[in-house]
């Protein structure tokens, strides 16, 4: 948890970690507040008594309007390091929810360089000005990952942080199935939209999807949490195979179950053209996500009691998901 010392919310930068244990209301650092998770945690902090500021690269009268009137808007680029000293001063914890997967063009590679670039330049800025929890979103890894640019540059994303700032805690997470999480909206538009199916090998991959309001909860806990372990796998109650996922996904959406017919020469490239072919979701974002879906993604140590003690099954994440939409 973040510590603090004798009743100053302000310190030095390169300040030492402080040894005395607080509770809420903390000063709470969100970065990604504009983004699907980050917008989802921020009431969640609110609600517990958090003062929370966010860190956006615009913080225009027009751009801070669409944020709640309590909240503290600060500008700042977690890749250039502009504003970082400031929107770090006095924070008791930080949130790390940022990822340029997705962004403009180029090339998977690019993304994973830019996301290390930023996560050492925040890092370094946290460590200066004394924040000795950083909580990270990535993603939950299991089985074979060599294929999956996507979940090395989380994992690789979290080594970076760590290296500045040793209170780092990983939370890696399955599929947040939820109405803005761009890999449920795939496994959505494919279920709504296809009759039948031809989908290549990681249709069987296993997975333990996990509802947005039990990422969130489990995130917010983090802020105070005592002596967190250094990583939180974070899943659903249920392990499913895609195929499984999409046939209940129908089933609670009242849809017909799709004729899934497997292609096991379908190559990755192959697929991401087929599934940006029948979905909205921007190029940039597909091919690293579907990269990670051979990879197996169920929770092997599960989290200490407390922080995801009765997670939603998929069905009921399923609905909580259509209602948000």
């Amino acid at each position: 948890m973040r510590y603090a010392h004798s009743g100053n919310r302000g310190h030095r930068r390169g300040a030492p970690p402080r040894t005395a244990p607080v509770t809420p209301p903390l000063t709470i650092l969100l970065t990604g507040a504009t983004g699907y998770v980050g917008g989802q945690l921020l009431p969640v902090l609110l609600e517990a008594g958090h003062h929370v500021r966010c860190l956006v690269r615009d913080a225009s009268p027009q751009r801070r309007s669409r944020f709640p009137e309590q909240v503290e808007v600060v500008e700042g680029d977690v890749l250039t390091g502009t504003g970082l000293d400031a929107a770090l001063d006095g924070v008791d914890a930080a949130y790390y929810l940022v990822h340029s997967m997705g962004r403009g063009s180029g090339s998977t590679s690019s993304f994973a360089d830019r996301d290390k670039r930023a996560a050492d330049t925040f890092g370094r800025a946290a460590a200066q000005a004394g924040v000795d929890r950083v909580v990270y979103l990535g993603g939950l890894e299991g089985g074979d990952t060599e294929d999956s640019e996507h979940l090395r540059s989380r994992a690789d994303t979290a080594v970076a942080l760590r290296r500045h700032v040793p209170g780092v805690v990983h939370v890696r997470a399955a599929m947040v199935i939820g109405a803005g999480s761009a890999s449920f909206e795939i496994l959505s538009h494919l279920a709504r939209r296809l009759p039948v199916m031809l989908t290549p090998r990681w249709v069987e991959t296993r997975s333990q999807p996990v509802a947005i309001a039990d990422v969130t909860a489990t995130l917010a806990r983090l802020a105070t949490w005592e002596d967190p372990p250094a990583e939180v796998e974070l899943g659903g109650a249920d392990v499913l195979s895609y195929r499984e996922m999409m046939r209940r996904f129908a089933d609670v959406a009242d849809r017909r179950p799709p004729t899934i017919v497997p292609i096991p020469v379908m190559t990755p490239r192959l697929s991401s053209y087929w599934v940006s072919l029948f979905t909205p979701i921007e190029t940039g974002l597909v091919r690293p996500l579907v990269d990670g879906l051979s990879a197996e993604t169920v929770v092997r140590r599960p989290p200490p009691a407390g922080l995801n003690d009765a997670p939603l099954g998929f069905d009921a994440a399923v609905r909580a998901a259509l209602q948000e939409a």
